[in-house]
């Protein structure tokens, strides 16, 4: 194999793949990335068993091949490259080692057969689709915070991607970690209604993202029930699914919450962080008392005081204190784009709904504390 790349193509590809990487690995070939020059391009492909990404991006291929080189070296040393470098990659089945050379630079790298490295296979996609990056990376964006980081809930640390039909079909993302839900919509997109309901791991959602903030053309979806598949322009991410049943969320969004809070968002999130200063570290629970168009914010920690805050509210139903976590009041407000959070509230022991004024396509639910 032998080509000539240039510095920032090279880079863009290895940035997208090389994440997939994990640190330490006990399978060496994992920690490399599989070259393959073949025309005029360079494909690169990296993976951790569960998810492999690869991206192909233009070259002059004076020599066609395949081979291996580790990740992280070679990221790092082309990443320190000087802008618009001619890298020149050089490997051949008589030397273990992979040359690079950029200008003065020379790098030598050693390799692994690229007949070793795993592939994922890509057959059984029997649901086909496509949506715009943006409206994916909406969806995501609404829901990823409340993935579960517990590995014990194994079902929910990932976001349930599935359709519905409520005033027409609907693409919906679900997140929840048992404390609070995220719920988005988006209008299925032709091809999707009937997918299986999946649920995409956190690792795959935080991959996917990356891709999507470099993305401009249309996301191909290709859904299997053991795996899915993104191609977005020269990059594609295949990743196994999480083999799980995700809660029935439905039954945990209130329906007949009465008591409506309407609140400056900016306001009470700058509020909200404000009070949660002197917060136990692990609890960060904020008590809510609501009176006649105001709210009082009050964070008591024994060991490190005592923070009130008043706050003008729309708020004309019976007085009422509840508590929540403050991270996941911080978490909810920075998802609401319109002006005012609302809040849909019963009791304060039962879930909270909050809806944002700008985007009638999301919901938020969040299980209230003690306090």
């Amino acid at each position: 194999m032998r080509l000539t790349i240039e510095r920032s193509a090279l880079l863009k590809a290895l940035n997208h793949v090389q994440s997939v990487v994990e640190r330490r690995n006990t399978i060496p070939i994992l920690s490399n990335v599989l070259l393959s020059a073949q025309g005029d391009s360079l494909k690169l492909t990296a993976t951790d068993l569960d998810i492999e990404i690869s991206e192909s991006a233009h070259a002059e291929v004076e020599r066609g091949g395949q081979t291996t080189a580790p990740a992280n070296y070679l990221y790092d040393f082309v990443r320190k490259l000087p802008d618009g470098s001619a890298v020149k990659l050089d490997a051949s089945t008589d030397d273990p080692r992979l040359f690079l050379s950029a200008g003065k630079s020379r790098l030598h790298l050693p390799i692994l057969p690229a007949g070793d490295f795993p592939s994922m296979p890509s057959d059984g996609f029997e649901t086909r689709f496509e949506v715009e990056p943006t409206e994916l990376s909406r969806l995501i964006d609404k829901t990823r915070f409340a993935i579960s980081t517990e590995e014990t809930r194994y079902y929910l640390n990932g976001i349930f991607f599935h359709t519905v039909d409520a005033d027409g079909a609907k693409l919906r993302a679900v997140a929840t970690d048992g404390h609070r839900l995220a719920l988005a919509d988006a209008t299925a997109p032709k091809g999707a209604t009937g997918m299986p309901g999946v649920i995409v791991p956190r690792k795959t959602i935080n991959e996917l993202k990356r891709l999507l903030d470099d993305a401009s053309d249309m996301v191909e979806i290709a859904v299997s029930p053991q795996k899915i598949r993104f191609a977005l322009g020269d990059a594609v991410l295949t990743s196994k699914l999480i083999d799980g049943s995700f809660p029935e969320y439905a039954r945990v969004i209130p329906k007949n919450n009465s008591k409506k809070l309407k609140i400056d968002n900016k306001s009470f999130s700058e509020a909200v962080d404000r009070v949660a200063t002197v917060s136990a570290e692990r609890s960060r629970s904020v008590r809510l008392a609501l009176e006649k168009d105001k709210v009082t914010l009050t964070v008591n920690n024994p060991d490190a005081g005592v923070a009130t805050e008043d706050l003008p509210a729309d708020y004309g139903d019976d007085a009422m204190e509840i508590g929540f976590n403050a991270k996941y009041l911080l978490d909810v407000a920075g998802q609401i784009e319109g002006g005012s959070a609302v809040f849909e509230l019963a009791d304060s022991g039962s879930p909270t709904l909050v809806r944002d004024e700008a985007d009638d396509q999301a919901l938020y639910v969040l299980m209230p504390l003690r306090v």
